[in-house]
Protein backbone atom coordinates (compact mmCIF):
# COMPACT_ATOMS: atom_id res chain seq x y z
CA UNK A 1 0.00 0.00 0.00
CA UNK A 2 1.35 3.43 -0.29
CA UNK A 3 2.78 5.44 2.39
CA UNK A 4 1.59 8.61 3.35
CA UNK A 5 3.10 10.90 0.69
CA UNK A 6 2.84 14.50 0.11
CA UNK A 7 0.33 13.94 -2.98
CA UNK A 8 -1.26 11.38 -0.47
CA UNK A 9 -1.59 13.45 2.35
CA UNK A 10 -2.79 16.70 -0.14
CA UNK A 11 -5.40 14.50 -1.79
CA UNK A 12 -7.38 13.19 1.78
CA UNK A 13 -7.62 16.72 3.05
CA UNK A 14 -9.02 17.69 -0.53
CA UNK A 15 -6.00 20.32 -1.64
CA UNK A 16 -3.78 20.89 -4.55
CA UNK A 17 -1.12 22.89 -2.84
CA UNK A 18 0.50 22.23 0.58
CA UNK A 19 0.19 25.31 1.17
CA UNK A 20 -3.84 25.38 2.19
CA UNK A 21 -2.86 22.31 4.21
CA UNK A 22 -2.87 24.11 7.62
CA UNK A 23 -5.79 26.36 6.94
CA UNK A 24 -8.02 23.05 5.64
CA UNK A 25 -7.08 21.06 8.37
CA UNK A 26 -7.87 23.05 10.94
CA UNK A 27 -11.23 23.73 9.40
CA UNK A 28 -11.79 19.94 9.19
CA UNK A 29 -10.88 19.20 12.40
CA UNK A 30 -14.08 21.45 14.02
CA UNK A 31 -16.24 19.26 12.76
CA UNK A 32 -16.40 15.73 14.04
CA UNK A 33 -17.99 14.17 11.43
CA UNK A 34 -15.49 14.65 8.54
CA UNK A 35 -12.42 14.65 10.47
CA UNK A 36 -13.27 11.17 11.63
CA UNK A 37 -13.78 10.73 8.23
CA UNK A 38 -10.24 11.98 7.32
CA UNK A 39 -8.96 10.26 10.61
CA UNK A 40 -9.53 6.51 9.12
CA UNK A 41 -8.82 7.66 5.45
CA UNK A 42 -5.13 8.58 6.93
CA UNK A 43 -5.51 5.00 8.84
CA UNK A 44 -5.65 2.76 5.64
CA UNK A 45 -2.63 4.14 4.67
CA UNK A 46 -0.79 3.92 8.15
CA UNK A 47 -1.87 1.87 11.00
CA UNK A 48 1.38 2.50 13.11
CA UNK A 49 0.92 5.40 15.78
CA UNK A 50 4.01 5.37 17.43
CA UNK A 51 5.53 8.21 15.47
CA UNK A 52 4.79 11.55 13.70
CA UNK A 53 3.22 10.97 10.04
CA UNK A 54 3.12 14.57 9.43
CA UNK A 55 7.54 14.68 10.61
CA UNK A 56 8.94 15.09 6.65
CA UNK A 57 5.47 16.63 5.37
CA UNK A 58 5.61 19.69 7.15
CA UNK A 59 8.93 20.25 7.29
CA UNK A 60 9.55 19.63 3.64
CA UNK A 61 6.34 22.24 2.99
CA UNK A 62 5.61 24.13 5.77
CA UNK A 63 8.58 24.36 8.05
CA UNK A 64 9.39 28.42 8.26
CA UNK A 65 13.34 28.45 8.81
CA UNK A 66 13.92 31.48 7.79
CA UNK A 67 11.51 33.18 10.18
CA UNK A 68 11.39 30.79 13.17
CA UNK A 69 14.53 28.55 12.72
CA UNK A 70 11.99 25.63 12.70
CA UNK A 71 13.56 22.32 12.50
CA UNK A 72 11.66 19.23 13.71
CA UNK A 73 12.94 16.53 16.41
CA UNK A 74 13.65 12.93 14.31
CA UNK A 75 11.88 10.03 15.91
CA UNK A 76 15.26 8.28 16.86
CA UNK A 77 15.79 11.58 19.10
CA UNK A 78 12.01 12.02 20.45
CA UNK A 79 12.23 7.92 21.64
CA UNK A 80 15.73 9.34 23.80
CA UNK A 81 14.17 12.25 25.04
CA UNK A 82 10.88 10.44 25.80
CA UNK A 83 12.47 8.29 27.89
CA UNK A 84 14.87 10.75 29.39
CA UNK A 85 11.31 12.76 30.26
CA UNK A 86 9.33 9.41 31.45
CA UNK A 87 12.13 8.85 34.44
CA UNK A 88 12.30 12.27 35.51
CA UNK A 89 8.61 12.82 35.59
CA UNK A 90 8.62 9.13 37.88
CA UNK A 91 11.31 10.32 40.26
CA UNK A 92 9.32 13.91 40.95
CA UNK A 93 6.05 12.74 40.21
CA UNK A 94 5.25 15.40 38.12
CA UNK A 95 3.24 15.72 35.30
CA UNK A 96 5.27 16.25 31.10
CA UNK A 97 5.30 19.44 29.13
CA UNK A 98 6.17 19.49 25.38
CA UNK A 99 6.83 23.35 25.23
CA UNK A 100 7.73 24.58 21.48
CA UNK A 101 5.46 20.89 20.74
CA UNK A 102 6.21 21.27 16.74
CA UNK A 103 3.50 18.93 15.23
CA UNK A 104 3.64 16.73 18.50
CA UNK A 105 6.92 14.25 17.58
CA UNK A 106 8.24 14.07 21.20
CA UNK A 107 4.25 13.80 22.80
CA UNK A 108 3.92 11.41 20.47
CA UNK A 109 6.70 9.30 21.99
CA UNK A 110 5.55 9.72 25.40
CA UNK A 111 2.39 8.76 24.39
CA UNK A 112 3.81 5.72 22.95
CA UNK A 113 5.95 4.80 26.20
CA UNK A 114 3.18 5.23 28.65
CA UNK A 115 0.87 3.19 26.68
CA UNK A 116 3.19 0.12 26.09
CA UNK A 117 3.77 -0.31 29.86
CA UNK A 118 0.76 -2.24 30.46
CA UNK A 119 -1.30 -4.35 28.59
CA UNK A 120 -3.73 -3.33 25.88
CA UNK A 121 -6.63 -5.06 28.20
CA UNK A 122 -5.64 -2.37 30.98
CA UNK A 123 -4.63 0.95 29.15
CA UNK A 124 -6.95 3.66 29.99
CA UNK A 125 -6.52 7.16 28.36
CA UNK A 126 -7.62 8.63 30.87
CA UNK A 127 -4.87 7.30 33.23
CA UNK A 128 -2.54 9.66 31.08
CA UNK A 129 -2.61 13.78 30.36
CA UNK A 130 -0.26 15.65 27.92
CA UNK A 131 0.62 19.51 27.53
CA UNK A 132 1.58 21.04 24.65
CA UNK A 133 2.51 24.90 23.66
CA UNK A 134 2.93 25.60 20.24
CA UNK A 135 3.46 29.21 18.61
CA UNK A 136 3.45 28.43 15.33
CA UNK A 137 -0.01 28.89 13.16
CA UNK A 138 0.66 26.26 10.44
CA UNK A 139 1.93 23.62 12.93
CA UNK A 140 -1.15 23.66 15.36
CA UNK A 141 -3.36 21.87 13.09
CA UNK A 142 -0.54 19.18 13.07
CA UNK A 143 -0.53 18.80 16.50
CA UNK A 144 -3.69 18.99 17.54
CA UNK A 145 -4.82 16.04 14.73
CA UNK A 146 -1.63 13.89 15.88
CA UNK A 147 -3.12 14.33 19.81
CA UNK A 148 -6.71 13.46 18.76
CA UNK A 149 -6.43 10.46 16.33
CA UNK A 150 -4.73 8.63 18.68
CA UNK A 151 -7.34 9.41 21.31
CA UNK A 152 -5.06 11.13 23.79
CA UNK A 153 -6.67 13.51 26.88
CA UNK A 154 -4.38 16.30 26.52
CA UNK A 155 -4.57 20.26 26.51
CA UNK A 156 -2.85 22.94 23.38
CA UNK A 157 -1.94 26.27 24.49
CA UNK A 158 -1.76 27.70 20.64
CA UNK A 159 0.61 30.63 22.32
CA UNK A 160 4.18 32.36 23.00
CA UNK A 161 5.24 30.31 25.47
CA UNK A 162 7.84 32.74 26.42
CA UNK A 163 5.86 35.88 27.28
CA UNK A 164 1.99 33.82 27.87
CA UNK A 165 0.34 35.53 25.16
CA UNK A 166 -2.14 32.79 23.89
CA UNK A 167 -5.18 32.59 21.28
CA UNK A 168 -6.75 29.57 22.19
CA UNK A 169 -6.35 26.41 24.82
CA UNK A 170 -7.73 23.29 23.39
CA UNK A 171 -8.81 20.54 25.77
CA UNK A 172 -8.76 16.88 23.50
CA UNK A 173 -10.74 14.61 25.66
CA UNK A 174 -10.87 11.16 24.79
CA UNK A 175 -14.68 10.92 25.97
CA UNK A 176 -15.40 6.72 25.96
CA UNK A 177 -12.13 6.14 27.54
CA UNK A 178 -11.31 3.62 24.89
CA UNK A 179 -7.76 3.56 23.30
CA UNK A 180 -10.16 2.48 20.22
CA UNK A 181 -11.87 5.87 20.38
CA UNK A 182 -10.56 9.21 18.71
CA UNK A 183 -10.95 12.19 21.06
CA UNK A 184 -13.74 15.12 21.12
CA UNK A 185 -12.08 18.59 20.51
CA UNK A 186 -13.24 21.42 23.04
CA UNK A 187 -11.87 25.03 23.09
CA UNK A 188 -11.49 26.40 26.88
CA UNK A 189 -13.57 29.88 27.74
CA UNK A 190 -11.31 32.92 28.23
CA UNK A 191 -12.02 33.22 31.83
CA UNK A 192 -10.34 34.71 34.53
CA UNK A 193 -10.14 30.70 35.80
CA UNK A 194 -8.81 29.46 32.44
CA UNK A 195 -5.82 32.85 32.72
CA UNK A 196 -4.89 31.70 35.93
CA UNK A 197 -4.55 27.73 35.30
CA UNK A 198 -2.47 28.24 32.45
CA UNK A 199 -0.94 31.59 32.97
CA UNK A 200 -2.34 33.44 30.04
CA UNK A 201 -1.78 36.73 30.49
CA UNK A 202 -2.81 38.26 27.36
CA UNK A 203 -5.55 37.12 24.20
CA UNK A 204 -4.47 37.30 20.59
CA UNK A 205 -8.24 36.24 19.05
CA UNK A 206 -11.49 36.14 19.90
CA UNK A 207 -12.69 33.52 22.08
CA UNK A 208 -13.99 30.26 19.80
CA UNK A 209 -17.60 29.16 21.42
CA UNK A 210 -16.96 24.73 20.66
CA UNK A 211 -17.37 22.07 22.65
CA UNK A 212 -18.26 18.24 21.97
CA UNK A 213 -17.34 16.62 24.86
CA UNK A 214 -20.64 16.00 27.36
CA UNK A 215 -18.68 16.55 30.68
CA UNK A 216 -16.95 19.54 29.53
CA UNK A 217 -19.97 21.35 28.63
CA UNK A 218 -21.37 19.86 31.96
CA UNK A 219 -18.37 21.97 33.58
CA UNK A 220 -18.72 24.71 31.15
CA UNK A 221 -21.84 25.83 31.81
Amino acid sequence: MENLTTDVINNILGIKESYQASDTLMKILFDKEKREKVFREFLEYEKNLDFDWFHIYFEEEHANKLKFAQDFTPDSISKIVSRIVAETARENNSMTLDTAAGTGSLTIQKWNDDRLKVSPFDYRPSNYFYRCEELSDRALPFLVFNLMVRGMNAIVIHGDALNREAKQVYFIQNDEDDHMMFSNLNVMPHSLDVEKEFDIRHWLEEAIDHKESSLFIERGE
